[in-house]
């Protein structure tokens, strides 16, 4: 009884931590995961870790040795360096977007490794979207 007791009293001390959530109801990984992640794919001395325009951003060093500049989806981590080539075309990007309810879709381009656009969002919003540059799949928004 005692050692039940002992936990419990443990379990209230320990701090709750809200935990950022993206619109689709996703949990999006903490900066501590992210960091995690680039280690696990072989990225060393990463900086200036940040979350802006709906992706994480970071500078760091590949697995060669080469100074690179990474974005990360915020759930799955995957990580998209800026010298990778686009295995889409802008019309495959476009038909992914249409796909998935986005509609007006323009500025379409590719930059530092994922697919860029505007468009508006399947609920009507105007919004800039961060496509994956293998799927097609959105891995990030923020209001245009």
């Amino acid at each position: 009884m005692k050692p039940l007791m002992l936990a419990l009293a443990l379990a209230a001390c320990i701090p709750v931590v809200a935990v950022a959530q993206s619109p689709q109801g996703s949990v999006a990984l903490t900066e501590h995961q992210i960091r995690t992640r680039l280690a696990e794919q072989g990225y060393t001395k990463v900086n200036d870790l940040k979350f802006g325009d709906g992706v994480w951003h970071a500078d760091a060093r590949s697995g060669d040795g080469n100074r690179v500049q990474v974005r990360l989806d915020p759930v799955t981590g995957t990580v998209y360096p800026n010298e990778q080539v686009a295995r889409m075309s802008e019309r495959d990007v476009r038909a992914a977007l249409a796909a998935a309810g986005y509609t007006n879709v323009h500025d379409v381009d590719y930059e530092d490794g994922i697919w860029n656009a505007e468009a508006d969002s399947p609920t009507g919003k105007d919004v800039e979207v961060k496509i994956d540059p293998y799927t097609g799949k959105v891995i990030g928004t923020e209001k245009d």
